[in-house]
């Protein structure tokens, strides 16, 4: 493992209590993410300084900025978004890039196994192709969606553990 333990230990902890929550209440607590961000920032301040705590603040600022479009389309809720800022402050700049980064593309396999699982997978990759070509120009759209949800808290827990691991 790449993180040191006082990293890996509280980050592990907390996925597995935000993905818990959300697999059964489809919500991320504001009392889990809002102490781990916090405290991640603390942490980082007390072992390494100004230094420290720039790099956890970065990191929560970074991981939780590129989840914002996802809310504000209506992808992912915003204790998504808190929980992946919490993670970041944890991880610190720039291990919260590879954590957000790996989330995003394990939530990209755990939503084709979803959508091939309830049998909307062509109409998942249409609504995708249409949204790319919108985006591509430029061009106001509303959001579409096949209608099918899964608790994201479990890709961030993905992509956070394989962060662990990663050497930047």
């Amino acid at each position: 493992m790449n993180a040191p333990l006082w990293v890996a230990l509280p980050v592990v902890v907390l996925m597995v209590a935000a993905a818990q929550a959300d697999v059964r209440t489809r919500r991320i607590p504001n009392l889990l993410t809002f102490p781990a961000l916090v405290l991640g920032v603390a942490v980082h301040a007390a072992l390494g300084g100004w230094g420290g705590a720039r790099s956890a603040v970065a990191g929560a600022l970074l991981a939780g900025a590129i989840l914002l479009p996802g809310w504000r389309l209506r992808w992912m809720g915003a204790g998504d978004v808190k929980l992946m800022a919490a993670v970041g402050a944890w991880l610190a700049w720039p291990q919260a890039l590879i954590a957000v980064l790996a989330s995003l593309v394990m939530g990209g396999v755990i939503a084709l196994v979803v959508a091939l699982r309830r049998g909307v997978l062509r109409q998942a990759l249409n609504h995708a192709s249409v949204m790319a070509q919108a985006a591509m120009a430029r061009v106001d759209m509303p959001p579409v969606s096949t209608g099918v949800r899964f608790p994201f808290a479990l890709a961030v827990f993905a992509g956070s553990t394989l962060a662990l691991w990663v050497r930047p």
